[in-house]
């Protein structure tokens, strides 16, 4: 194990998986770990578009957890890959009901981070009656600031990252985020796929708190999924009522919440994380100083593993 991940549970393999078919003409890949007698708990990924990885496994006990991971639709190993037709939030949220009841599921805790967050808590809204609780990372709550903050603002601290994700589409237009439309959903892969291997750069390039000395150029074609699916939700708006999440925190304001945020996400500022906690009474917000977007930064890492180790108590 590398000393770097000593704060994670030890590495695990799946002991079930499988493909749950949604409809629309989608297939979801889907696997347990940890103990199958235990609380279950969904891990639900970010992007949207990114997929699952075996070490998001190992931020849950597995002695204690029924382990969930699932890739959404057009990510990671579900089928078809980087498909954007039949894909909205709705689409999401009735997937992860489709999978709760596949897998005779009741309740479970969601922990997300990014986009995850914002899935995380759309589903819940949607059907608190399902949630035990929640573990939340690098809030996204899909406001329209948030969308022009990821598109722009974060020049302010990457500027030459910006520079190169906007003159990829120079002579494309004035609306950045429409010509990387344009570009990221056109059927040729000489256009569509450096227009990823871009889109994904510059989000990589802004990820961490410190900036890895030898990056590594994206693959196109591994990057796509993620760069398309955020793409095609910026373009509608994460199909969400403007403000809704916040609105309807309502709805799951009786369920404890966990909220981890890296003081120094340029992704996904700590203020939506803040509004979030304060319109959440049962929610408690830990902002990590040392730390930004990533979710394997090693205070987040550490704080994750906390956040689950506490609501293991109230929500077991």
């Amino acid at each position: 194990m590398k000393r770097a991940l000593m704060d994670l549970f030890p590495p695990i393999e799946p002991y079930a998986w499988g493909a749950l078919e949604v409809g629309d003409g989608h297939t979801l890949y889907w696997e347990e770990s940890g103990n199958p007698q235990g609380p279950p708990v969904l891990f639900v990924h970010g992007g949207p578009g990114a997929g699952t990885a075996p070490p998001y496994r190992r931020f849950f006990d597995p002695a204690h957890w029924r382990i969930i991971l699932f890739d959404q639709r057009g990510s990671g190993r579900s089928v078809p890959y980087a498909e954007t037709r039949f894909n909205t939030t709705g689409h999401l949220i009735s997937d992860m009901e489709k999978l709760r009841r596949h897998l005779a599921v009741d309740r479970w805790l969601l922990f997300g981070g990014s986009w995850g967050s914002t899935l995380a808590l759309a589903y819940g809204q949607a059907h608190p009656e399902r949630v035990t609780g929640f573990v939340l990372r690098g809030v996204f709550l899909f406001r329209e600031s948030e969308t022009e903050w990821f598109l722009h603002g974060m020049a302010a601290f990457y500027p030459e990252a910006h520079r190169r994700f906007v003159a990829h589409v120079q002579g494309d237009g004035d609306d950045v985020l429409a010509a990387y439309h344009r570009r990221l959903t056109h059927p040729d892969p000489n256009i569509h796929l450096p227009a990823a291997r871009m889109w994904s750069g510059y989000e990589e390039s802004c990820a961490r708190l410190v900036a890895r000395p030898d990056p590594v150029e994206p693959d196109g074609a591994a990057a796509l999924a993620m760069a398309r699916m955020e793409c095609h939700y910026m373009v509608h708006g994460g199909f969400l009522r403007p403000g809704q999440l916040l609105e309807e925190v309502g709805r799951i304001a009786h369920l404890p919440a966990r909220i981890v945020q890296g003081r120094y996400d340029i992704i996904c500022p700590p203020v939506s994380a803040f509004d979030l906690a304060q319109a959440w009474p049962k929610a408690r917000l830990t902002m990590v100083a040392e730390a930004g977007h990533s979710a394997m930064e090693p205070g987040l890492r550490t704080a994750l593993v906390a956040a689950v180790e506490e609501l293991r108590r109230i929500c077991s």
